[in-house]
């Protein structure tokens, strides 16, 4: 039997659907606030709109970049009326390049946005608010960037290798000449090292270039299969004549071509840690530093006393805190990490620092080295946090914890677990470790039961 076409017509329930809203289509909005991302928000036809590029108390014309339910996600393409916080970006690839989201805002007014961020995250999320906010720790706003990872994809059409970072809200590669949030050291070689790669023999081959600069500067190039032995040659060449440690990677792990020590110096602990790439580093020199100064101030470990530092990595924590005379457990999830964080702790003399992997999404209290527990921990997690971890502060007789986050999400989660422990939160505040960018990174001191505060 055929169906029969144009009876019954269906309204969707809630009443009449939306039309949609194609990407490229342009509206003008008035922008209320900032997004804890750095976007502008604005309302329009019940909508909310979230405008890359906008600042609060703007006019501007938006262009849809997509659109899902009520909620569309847009660029700024003109401002009508400008906020009296809008500076020029200082770059001029910031309105294409995706890696800076907040150049067109002053410094001041970035840090005001992180701080809030982070107060808002753990007032909604954990019902908390610290007892003292700490100053934010911050360093240069330009010029700081020690790492950096450039964007590399072969055009089959226009048969040439692009190079550079990923434009904002898509995979599109943008050719960089300059960054101004790169160090110097590795801002110089951008140009060259484009050229250089594009000269190869079979550029396809190649997948995505670190950069790295420490103790020396040092460039990683990833390959999807073996090079040619004059595209491996023209690569020591430039190497060479840029003053920098070469490294490879194909299949396996990075391998150094050139000869060299290659790590970073913590100058106030009289420390050197060793890297490779592949290892988790912190960006930013001087506001680790910093970082690192503020946690063993609050965690007030006395000379001798047990301190236990999950999420350790190569010991940017541990080996300062053994250096002050802390007798240290470190424990991280990565074997190659364990092993080189040990390897830093012999070259730099420091027999009161052990290091152990452990999976820490299970309970610790029954591993062999946590023993009679520690009343001082630190916590220093990636994005998705340590719920897991922070579970089990009870059973390692934890007193004294300072928790070092890269996502107030996750930090105020895992504060409200902590606060159900009997942790009050003591001391919070902001780490500008990505300037001009909306990333914040935050400190936060809990402390067991009243009058804990030393």
């Amino acid at each position: 039997m055929a169906r029969r076409s144009g009876g019954l017509r269906f309204q969707p329930v809630g009443g009449e659907r939306k039309a949609q809203l194609p990407p490229g289509k342009k509206q003008v909005l008035e922008i209320e606030r900032l997004a804890h991302d750095g976007r502008g928000i604005g309302f329009c036809d019940g909508r909310t709109w979230f405008v890359e590029g906008a600042l609060a108390g703007e006019r501007v014309e938006a262009r849809v970049l997509g659109a899902r339910s009520q909620v569309v996600e847009a660029r700024c393409e003109r401002v009508l009326t400008a906020s009296a916080q809008r500076r020029p970006a200082p770059c001029p690839h910031a309105a294409v390049c995706g890696g800076c989201n907040l150049q067109h805002l002053g410094e001041a007014d970035q840090l005001m946005l992180k701080q809030r961020t982070l107060a808002e995250q753990l007032q909604r999320l954990a019902n908390l608010e610290p007892e003292q906010w700490a100053a934010p720790l911050s360093g240069p706003a330009f010029g700081y960037r020690r790492r950096a990872r450039l964007a590399v994809r072969w055009d089959e059409r226009a048969g040439r290798l692009e190079v550079g970072f990923r434009a904002g809200s898509s995979q599109r590669i943008v050719p960089v000449e300059v960054c101004p949030v790169l160090v110097p050291a590795l801002e110089r070689l951008l140009p060259p090292l484009r050229e250089a790669l594009q000269a190869l023999h079979k550029p396809q081959l190649i997948g995505h270039v670190e950069l790295f600069s420490g103790t020396a500067e040092a460039l990683l190039v990833r390959h999807t299969a073996a090079l040619a032995e004059a595209d491996r040659a023209r690569l020591v060449a430039f190497a060479e004549a840029h003053g920098v440690q070469l490294w490879l990677q194909g299949a396996g792990e990075p391998q150094p071509v050139s000869p060299g020590w290659l790590g970073y110096r913590l100058e106030r602990w009289n420390v050197d840690l060793a890297w490779q790439p592949g290892d988790f580093v912190q960006v930013n020199a001087q506001v680790n530093e910093a970082m690192i100064a503020q946690a063993l101030d609050w965690l007030a470990a006395p000379p001798g006393e047990p301190v236990l530092d999950l999420f350790c990595g190569l010991g940017n924590f541990s080996l300062p805190l053994a250096r002050s005379g802390a007798q240290v457990v470190g424990v991280e999830g990565v074997e190659a990490m364990v092993r080189r964080a040990g390897e830093n702790a012999e070259r730099n003399g420091l027999a009161g620092v052990h290091f152990y992997r452990a999976d820490l999404s299970k309970p610790l209290a029954d591993a062999p080295w946590a023993g009679s527990g520690f009343a001082r921990v630190l916590l220093d997690p990636p994005r998705d946090g340590a719920l897991e971890v922070v579970r089990q502060m009870g059973r390692l007789q934890a007193r004294r914890l300072v928790y070092v986050s890269c996502n107030p999400a996750t930090l105020a989660r895992d504060a409200a677990e902590l606060a159900a422990q009997g942790f009050r939160l003591t001391r919070a505040g902001v780490l500008d470790m990505f300037p001009q960018t909306a990333h914040v990174e935050a400190m936060a001191l809990f402390e067991k039961g009243p009058g804990a505060s030393e």
